[in-house]
């Protein structure tokens, strides 16, 4: 996880997988069990979405938008009726899939103080 996506993410991750039941998913080869890609919830804070990641070889394979589908739609069986994609980028690919809205003055958000800005 930190090789191909930093430190932060693995401890949003550490997180995500601390909690019962676990609220994130991992894609990944079945025959060699090689990680493509993840999404978890709940891990910066509740109700948020994030973070996500997709291994770079793997991109564009569709592998992203089954994890965020998979994703949001476990948030909405926990409860959940809106999910926060924290610090979406790239934001039109969100508002395509899920159609996603963007709330207006939310940056940097809860992010201030966990990126230094």
């Amino acid at each position: 996880m930190e090789k191909n996506f930093g430190k932060l993410w693995v401890s949003e991750c550490d997180v995500a997988f601390s909690k019962t039941p676990i609220s994130c998913f991992v894609a990944y080869l079945k025959d060699t069990k090689e990680i493509l890609g993840f999404a978890c919830y709940d891990a910066t804070a509740r109700g948020f979405f994030a973070p996500t990641g997709v291994i770079e070889k793997y991109r564009g394979k569709g592998i992203g938008k089954a994890l965020l589908i998979y994703t949001l739609k476990d948030m909405l069986n926990t409860g959940y009726a809106y999910a926060i994609i924290g610090n979406a980028d790239p934001i039109k690919y969100y508002q395509k899939i899920v159609k996603a809205t963007i709330i207006k003055n939310s940056t940097p958000g809860i992010y201030k103080d966990l990126l230094g800005i």
